[in-house]
């Protein structure tokens, strides 16, 4: 009989649901150079589809894994989404050309689309409010160790048996946690609130998050997010290595800015409940703001390279810290009024935030230059649409009775 999970497993848990895209994607950063030589001489900058390609394929999965877990339970759909994980990354393993690894990750994405989709979803059956945001918060905390040492385990891989290897690290941590799911968590969605899974169910279903501004606003808002971080994750390394020389440290740089920006989602924790959600978010990306536009003025300016270096790991910094607050709470604030369809809402959120953050982030990952231009302008631009969307959000909610 399964085991009823503690508070603290069942946070460690989501984490780690929640990790399994980092993993994903940031393992793979240390590997691009020697991807692009092996597999796509002649364009080497294409290495870098292989993190947008997996996020593509994850932000379509998205959207069917929330219907169907309303359908037929939470703890299903997260069996099969991992079987597909791992079925594709022994593909990747296994193939010869670049097209084929990108088929691979797309694939790959869809399978992880799973954990993550549902897990949301579970924490949704469990908890409401500003305590759900908190749940949320506390196990983005854990989860950015993950990110944290991606770069390096993926290096220390790379060291060992190649590239390659890293396909078999996904499908130990894929394992681990589908075995530590089946044995320990009970499934949180009863059998009489299980919806259908009908065509005309579902599209009910999306006009009724569409015509809820602060749902809409807040996808908006968490696709800009979003972007700007799979554009800062696509261009990081390049960056590291062309510009700054730096590519054998860059592994332990990502880690040491990943764990220093995990810290912001203990800060939300902590204060979330007091001051609420979209205060938060829109406080966040208004100091991005002006934080980003001083690195833009900085940049311009002649420094020596060490000087250039410290700006943009701590602008890095920022970046990862204003995402690690802005997101746990952007899904919160679009999920509070659809607990009754959680499942579907966490699919149409996630997808449609997923596959336009990719959509962004990988032309402008492609216009790297030698220079940090197309990243802090990208950057900008996008926390200024996101400020201003945030801003309207408050003007609507302030126009609603209390």
């Amino acid at each position: 009989m399964t085991n009823r999970m503690s508070r603290g497993e069942f946070i460690a848990l989501v984490a780690m649901m929640f990790a399994t895209i980092a993993f994903s994607i940031d393992s793979m950063l240390p590997a691009l150079p020697e991807i692009g030589k092996e597999l796509s001489p002649n364009d080497m900058n294409k290495a870098q589809l292989i993190l947008t390609s997996f996020v593509l394929g994850m932000g379509i999965g998205t959207f069917f894994t929330g219907p169907i877990s309303d359908a037929v339970g939470r703890k299903p759909v997260i069996y099969g989404g991992v079987a597909l994980y791992i079925l594709a990354s022994a593909v990747a393993w296994a193939s010869s050309s670049l097209e084929l690894v990108l088929a691979a990750r797309v694939v790959q994405g869809l399978g992880a689309a799973g954990p993550r989709v549902v897990a949301m979803a579970i924490i949704r059956d469990l908890y409401a409010g500003r305590e759900m945001a908190r749940i949320i918060s506390i196990a983005m905390m854990i989860f950015t160790l993950v990110p944290a040492a991606a770069p390096l385990l993926g290096a220390g891989v790379i060291a060992l048996v190649g590239w390659r290897g890293i396909f078999v690290s996904f499908m130990l941590f894929a394992s681990i946690i589908v075995v530590w799911m089946a044995t320990r968590l009970p499934e949180s969605l009863a059998p009489e609130n299980r919806r259908p899974f009908r065509l005309p169910l579902m599209i009910a279903a999306v006009k009724e998050m569409m015509t809820h501004p602060t749902v809409r606003l807040s996808i908006l808002v968490q696709t800009l997010c979003m972007g700007l971080l799979f554009t800062m994750l696509t261009m990081v390394q390049p960056v590291f290595d062309v510009i700054h020389d730096r590519a054998e440290s860059f592994p332990f740089w990502f880690g040491f800015v990943a764990l220093i920006s995990g810290s912001a989602s203990l800060l939300n924790a902590a204060l979330v409940v007091r001051l609420g959600m979209r205060r938060i978010v829109t406080w966040a990306l208004g100091a991005q703001i002006i934080i980003t536009a001083c690195v833009i003025v900085l940049n311009a300016m002649p420094l020596s390279p060490d000087a250039s270096f410290a700006l943009f790991v701590t602008w890095q910094t920022t970046v990862f810290f204003m995402a690690g607050v802005t997101m746990g709470n952007l899904n919160a604030i679009a999920m509070e009024p659809m607990g009754h369809i959680a499942g579907m809402a966490a699919s149409v959120i996630g997808s449609i935030a997923t596959v336009l953050a990719a959509a962004i982030a990988a032309p402008v990952g492609l216009l790297f230059d030698g220079s940090i231009t197309p990243l802090t302008t990208g950057v900008l631009i996008m926390c200024i649409l996101g400020f201003s969307l945030m801003l309207h959000m408050g003007r609507i909610e302030n126009r609603l009775p209390a």
